[in-house]
């Protein structure tokens, strides 16, 4: 059983459990093969439009981050594998910073996923997933719920399609992200055409997709980002997932069922 998306003692936005206590909880849920996905560092020059200016780490913490786990790898050897590598977020109109920092940090990296987190709208960068009001904010800038969905979606496609150099991940990280705040903000998705389009271009390219549990323990979610209708265009294309927990503590992982992977 793998874990393919694991964040790190180094994460901005999370807990600041070891990787010893990753891992051993890790081979006490009987996994066999755990990535850990730390969040790439940002493009120069883009701002983080974070309010606590944490959506990532720096290149210091990222090579030490690096080095550590390859120190931890070494530890566990043959009773566990242990993937090093990245959470890279797409930006729109940053592709050049990002495939430049592939370029030198991804032969470091055995198993990354491309996510996207930040939509841009006029020049100006939003998270998608930070906060209820941030996402209502959101909401009223665009109009609607509908085009804060097709606005994320547009994101997505672009981000498939994007030139990342020889480094870009095959692994689409958490697709129904817009859908953190749906207990608020409910909408229909299975209508929006746009989903089916990112199937098909996923499938086009053979890559696989992070099939993400964070979302069942978001208050304001409560079903994992690919699910429902998503789930079924999934299967439709026989797209590859790969179980992810997204877990940003050592708690959350092995809680889970991996029936519909």
């Amino acid at each position: 059983m793998k874990d393919g998306h694991v964040h790190s003692p180094y994460c901005l936005h999370g807990s600041k459990d070891s990787f010893q206590m990753y891992i051993e909880k890790a081979i006490a849920s009987e996994i066999d093969e755990i990535s850990f996905t730390e969040h790439f560092p940002l493009p120069k020059g883009f701002v983080d439009p974070s309010p606590k200016n944490d959506s990532s780490i720096d290149i210091e913490s990222f090579e030490k981050y690096v080095n550590e786990l390859n120190i931890v790898k070494t530890f566990y050897a043959g009773v566990i594998k242990i993937n090093i590598g990245a959470e890279i977020d797409y930006i729109e109109g940053y592709e050049e910073e990002i495939k430049c920092l592939l370029n030198k940090y991804g032969k470091t990296l055995e198993d990354s996923i491309l996510s996207v987190h930040m939509v841009k709208y006029e020049d100006k960068y939003y998270c998608i997933d930070y906060s209820r009001e941030s996402f209502t904010e959101l909401v009223e800038l665009l109009g609607s719920v509908e085009k804060v969905y097709d606005l994320y979606y547009d994101t997505l496609k672009k981000s498939i399609n994007s030139d990342l150099g020889e480094y870009k991940p095959k692994r689409i990280g958490h697709i129904n992200l817009v859908r953190k705040y749906n207990k608020i903000f409910p909408y229909d998705y299975s209508n929006n055409k746009n989903l089916e389009e990112i199937v098909k271009l996923i499938k086009e390219k053979n890559y696989e997709v992070d099939y993400n549990i964070s979302g069942l323990y978001k208050e304001d979610c409560k079903e994992e980002y690919i699910s429902g209708y998503l789930y079924d265009l999934i299967k439709k294309y026989d797209i590859p997932m790969v179980f992810g927990s997204d877990s940003h503590s050592c708690e959350t992982v092995g809680e889970y069922n991996l029936s519909k992977v």
